[in-house]
């Protein structure tokens, strides 16, 4: 995909996703449906299946032969990443939206082959809108963000997955004391954010792909590290733990979380 075409996708992303985060704003004290998937803690509502639906009409309209991975199962049952692949997470941090009306985003990923080109990310409630890719660069709404954080592991802070503190899961409590803080917000892509705005050094957690994929795009295009927490290269197709991490903290992280 050359640069034209990435940033007409680019341009399209955006205005889908603004669109949906306009109609869950409209919606947000509205009466919901909620549903548990996994587990209690695992939630989806009639506003998240309904948000997947319209994304995913509104790619299909642009590009029909694309194939689109949906958290909420609306799009395609996507076994290779062959061409123009699509990964749409509606609204993730479904509690925090259900419990708290804030701390939630809209995702989309698009890779060509496997190879990431564009990803958007809206906080939903704040209205801030990142974006960007390789061919871009990476954007909050207009104003180009050009790096990550520069702060060493034992200074700067640290995002993770609830479960895996409490559960000293890849020595996340001598992560803990070697870090400045540990913060855990309950959405990947809020996660996301604070390491694009250099709020945070880095982000552990079990993540599907599009949990991964619209952050990783921009996270990579600022030469961040995002892989499986064990270092090798993610895998597109299915979920795992995985480690986004600045360049100067990654190899420090790894040796404490899988010592």
């Amino acid at each position: 995909m050359d640069k034209p075409e990435t940033a007409l996708l680019a341009l399209r992303m955006r205005d889908w996703v603004a669109q949906a985060g306009a109609h869950i704003r409209h919606h947000i004290h509205d009466p919901l449906q909620i549903q548990t998937k996994s587990s209690r803690t695992d939630l989806v509502t009639n506003l998240d299946k309904q948000t997947e639906r319209n994304l995913i009409a509104a790619i299909r309209s642009e590009y029909p032969d694309a194939q689109i991975m949906g958290e909420e199962g609306s799009g395609d049952h996507v076994t290779d990443l062959r061409g123009l692949v699509f990964f749409v997470d509606p609204i993730d941090g479904t509690m925090n939206f259900v419990k708290q009306k804030y701390n939630f985003a809209i995702m989309i990923g698009a890779y060509v082959d496997g190879t990431p080109q564009v990803g958007v990310i809206l906080n939903v409630m704040r209205q801030e809108l990142y974006w960007g890719g390789p061919q871009l660069g990476v954007y909050k709404n207009e104003t180009p963000i050009t790096h990550g954080s520069e702060l060493t592991l034992a200074d700067g802070l640290f995002g993770i997955n609830s479960a895996m503190l409490a559960y000293d899961r890849y020595h996340s409590h001598q992560l803990f004391k070697t870090c400045a803080g540990m913060r855990i917000i309950g959405s990947a892509g809020i996660e996301y954010i604070q390491l694009l705005e250099g709020r945070q050094i880095a982000y552990m957690s079990h993540l599907a792909p599009w949990d991964v994929a619209a952050g990783r795009v921009m996270a990579e295009t600022l030469g961040m590290s995002v892989t499986r927490l064990d270092g090798h290269p993610l895998d597109m197709l299915s979920s795992g733990d995985v480690l986004i991490a600045t360049a100067p903290t990654a190899d420090a992280i790894r040796a404490i979380a899988l010592g």
